[in-house]
């Protein structure tokens, strides 16, 4: 504002009071506000749909909203605020603002209040919303009653600006706000201190535009400062001292980290077990020590007798998979150093013997620069080749083991739809998978694409509520931005189930997103757990069919719906639902007891492959040369071996330590 008094003020305390602190949210940094309506929450809505430069988007329901704020932070990786009224409707934020803490996204919520005198008296729509978050917020605090005046109106300024930063401050997260109110709600005309007792900064911003207070250090980080003689000095010669070193990369959002992990590892000759949310799996193959089939072939137990590490490093977050976590179970005695960019302590195996607290683009950085040090001569790695090559050829061998064996299923297998989805998506497109099986299948069977794709998924919390949302909210970022990228998410029919009040989003906003949904009728994880071995309560507790008709609400929200019988179609509708825009749903059916099967099917096919490769030449899985993508196996080879996936049993030491969850 530049004037005294803008014209879309009205001259009411209550809105001089939020105008300011929604005028001071902008000039922060914040351009987004979710919001619900409700009556106690009126000043702030009104404030927010009045200001000319952020984007108001509208949600009836508050968990839906929440997450759809998440999945616009996550993308915009810029504070969104969200805004609901009071009672439980604050309530209902807690699970994304839950995912927003574990996951370092920054969300603002501001939720209104009664005032203190309708507290705690049997009041309508009043409950104790003090911390109503607790510690899953990184700061709460309770504004002051509104007051219009020069002392007032300075204090709202700086708390927005000291909130807005605080959600981007290292490590980035979520930040809470409650606001009471007292009646009247609505901006009806109240006597306002005279002009010339106005302090024209209180009432009206800095006139440069900057904020009340500039928060310097808002991005800052306690990394620790990589210079000569401190312990990445010594990581460094450890590795060039270790050959057979292993790189895992877990879901990260760090926009430089996944270039300069592929320009360290080429350099070091090292192999990179990449998770599908590490940003690994698309792009150009620069990427050739880039390993992503191996939660299939480390469930070979012959493999990983070989496979021997002697030093591992993590980036990130724990990766998905559970046979690379018993892996690393299995040599619990080899070194393990975490770089953990977050100050978190990323680690529930309790194997890591160092962590190491730095930014880990920095880290990767030094590492690559480092290596020149370390070579005998100029143009060589000090890594070991042979080492790498065992990775690059189990990792190739199991890629077209398991794209051969999908071939020869009858019928539909959960796991294809992401071979098919990374030839079949589009450039710069986004991947959203849900958590429990889809995520999981995303791991195994996404392995690479050329084409620059990004990959997301709620992994803080992997809870299977608001991950339509989420992805929707990505979708809004993308046209909040004018990307355009279109928006993938697939998802089972549980956690669709879960979240289709989110779907209301795609028709207010007019938004674009193609679901794939999986339709097993029921919890298929359930089914790959040793829950599946009581059959007596299987169904009723954990398999949980509902026979729901998805396409029902497809159409209620005004979108598109294919049920898909074979490849071939899924793939025209694919490419449809990009040509066209707008929500598309294309359901695939499959059955539990099938899928498991056939799962399993791939598994012992892979072992296969591997022991007879081993067997024509003990030294083959150590050649110079690795194996071409295209190279086709003998078929009798693909399908031979003995199968080697079952589920863990209770009691079990690995299972005791790193059982598999149902999320």
């Amino acid at each position: 504002m530049t004037e005294i008094q803008s014209k879309n003020q009205p001259e009411n305390p209550t809105f001089a009071y939020v105008g300011a602190f929604v005028d001071e949210l902008q000039r922060s940094g914040v351009h987004h506000i979710v919001f619900c309506p409700g009556s106690r929450s009126t000043p702030l809505a009104i404030a927010f749909a009045q200001h000319p430069t952020i984007r108001t988007w509208l949600h009836i329901d508050e968990r839906s909203a929440a997450f759809f704020a998440l999945g616009l932070a996550k993308r915009l990786t810029a504070p969104v605020a969200l805004l609901c009224t009071s009672g439980t409707a604050a309530a209902n934020f807690l699970p994304a603002v839950v995912e927003a803490k574990l996951t370092h996204i920054p969300l603002l919520i501001l939720t209104a209040d009664r005032p203190h005198e309708l507290r705690e008296c049997g009041a309508p729509q009043a409950i104790d919303q003090n911390r109503i978050y607790g510690t899953h917020v990184k700061w709460y605090q309770e504004a002051a009653l509104p007051e219009a005046t020069n002392t007032g109106l300075r204090y709202i300024r700086t708390l927005a600006c000291r909130a807005a930063a605080l959600t981007m401050a290292f490590p980035a997260g979520p930040v809470h706000l409650n606001f009471p109110f007292r009646e009247p709600l609505t901006p009806d005309p109240q006597p306002l201190p005279p002009l010339e007792q106005r302090d024209p900064i209180a009432w009206n911003g800095r006139p440069d535009g900057e904020p009340y207070v500039t928060v310097s250090e808002a991005h800052s980080s306690p990394y620790v400062e990589i210079t000569a003689g401190d312990r990445f000095v010594e990581l460094a010669r450890k590795m060039a001292e270790t050959p057979r070193t292993l790189i895992v990369v877990g879901p990260h959002l760090h926009p430089r980290l996944p270039v300069m992990l592929a320009a360290m590892a080429r350099a070091w000759r090292i192999p990179v077990l990449a998770d599908p949310l590490s940003q690994l799996r698309g792009g150009p193959t620069l990427y050739d020590h880039i390993i992503t089939s191996y939660d299939a072939f480390l469930r070979d137990a012959a493999f990983i007798e070989q496979a021997a590490p002697e030093l591992i490093i993590r980036f990130g977050a724990m990766p998905v998979s559970k046979p690379l976590l018993l892996y690393m179970k299995r040599y619990k005695d080899c070194p393990q150093v975490v770089i953990d960019g977050y100050s978190d302590w990323p680690e529930p195996t309790q194997l890591a013997s160092e962590v190491i607290q730095a930014d880990p683009v920095a880290v990767a950085q030094y590492l690559f620069h480092a290596v020149k040090s370390y070579a005998e001569e100029p143009q060589q790695s000090p890594g070991d080749i042979a080492w790498l090559r065992l990775w690059q050829r189990a990792d190739s061998v199991t890629r077209q083991t398991l794209r051969q064996t999908m071939e020869h299923f009858e019928e539909p297998f959960e796991g294809r739809l992401f071979t098919e989805l990374a030839e079949t998506l589009p450039a710069n497109s986004i991947l959203f998978a849900g958590n429990s099986m889809p995520v999981r299948d995303l791991d195994t069977f996404f392995w690479h694409t050329e084409k620059p794709v990004a990959i997301y998924g709620n992994r803080g919390a992997n809870g299977i509520d608001g991950v339509v949302s989420t992805a929707l909210g990505i979708s809004a970022a993308t046209t909040a931005t004018g990307e355009k990228e279109p928006v993938f998410l697939v998802i089972g029919d549980l956690s669709f189930f879960h979240d289709m009040n989110g779907l209301l989003a795609a028709h207010l906003h007019k938004l674009d997103l193609t679901i794939i949904l999986v339709n097993n009728d029921g919890g298929g994880i359930f089914s790959f757990l040793p829950q599946a071995a009581h059959p007596e309560h299987f169904e009723a507790l954990f398999g949980t069919p509902t026979g729901l008709e998805f396409h029902h609400v497809v159409e209620m929200y005004n979108g598109n719906y294919a049920l898909v019988s074979d490849w071939s179609e899924f793939r025209a509708f694919v490419e449809q639902s990009v040509e066209m825009g707008g929500l598309h749903v294309i359901e695939l059916r499959t059955e539990r007891e099938s899928n498991v099967q056939m799962h399993r099917q791939l598994w012992q096919a892979v072992s296969g492959a591997l022991a007879q490769l081993h067997d024509t030449n003990t030294e083959s899985l150590y050649e110079e040369e690795r194996l071409p993508e295209k190279q086709q196996l003998d078929e009798a080879d693909v399908i031979s071996g003995e199968a080697i996936f079952e589920p863990v049993q209770e009691g079990d030491d690995d299972f005791d330590l790193l059982e598999q969850d149902d999320r």
